[in-house]
């Protein structure tokens, strides 16, 4: 019991430290709103299971020991997260201003009914889910720490896959609530939906953090 009080303490401690996966979060929240941020909740909680398997079956240990696929791994999480945070930004640049012209304005008008005919495209569901699974599952510190701090937390001398799996869903939920806690939090803020111009500034600077956390990435060293 006392193990499983310390691993949910240091579990609870690595999610709500900053880092990749809530700057995710505040992204979508502020830009597309609370069901595609779900998503990629459900994106990050079964990347973390995956984390868990691949420790019980001792892939991360492979990974960690192999200079260059470790370096792989590395490179593909910060491109991945430099291509969210540089797509983030451009977004909020490509959307049409407030004050467009009147010529635009016009055209609006007389396009209005075709519009409503045409269903508005929006990204699927699973691109979101897609985005928390990358996000989670390219960290390499995640596999660092199920590699060193996720083994002191079993039994030496009667190890269970039970065990290991226990502690496994006690950080993916960890992971679920907190985050799921910050996205209605943020919801919450009507303030954000009804400035558009302040919801593209928190999408600019959230993008610019994970372009900075990729650029981290990038000169981590193991």
């Amino acid at each position: 019991m006392n193990e499983i009080l310390t691993f949910s303490l240091v579990a609870l401690l690595l999610v709500i430290s900053p880092g990749p996966n809530g700057v995710l979060i505040i992204k979508t929240v502020s830009a597309e709103g609370k069901k595609p941020a779900f998503f990629n909740i459900l994106g990050l909680t079964v990347a973390t299971f995956f984390h868990g398997a691949f420790s019980i079956l001792g892939l991360s240990a492979v990974l960690l020991q192999s200079a260059e696929l470790f370096l792989a791994i590395k490179i593909m999480g910060a491109m991945y997260l430099l291509f969210i945070g540089l797509k983030a930004i451009y977004q909020t640049f490509k959307q049409q201003p407030n004050g467009a012209s009147n010529n635009t304005s016009n055209n609006t008008l007389n396009n209005k009914t075709d519009e409503k005919n045409s269903p508005q495209k929006k990204r699927p569901m699973s691109n979101f889910f897609v985005e928390g699974f990358l996000t989670q599952i390219l960290n390499p510190k995640v596999s660092m720490f199920y590699l060193a701090a996720f083994p002191q937390f079993l039994s030496f001398d009667q190890p269970s896959a039970v065990d290991a799996f226990v502690l496994v869903a006690i950080h993916a939920s960890i992971i679920f609530l907190w985050f799921t806690a910050i996205t209605k939090t943020i919801s919450k803020l009507k303030f954000i939906t009804k400035m558009p111009a302040l919801g593209k500034w928190v999408q600019r600077v959230s993008g610019a953090v994970m372009v900075y956390f990729g650029g981290l990435l990038l000169m981590y060293k193991s």
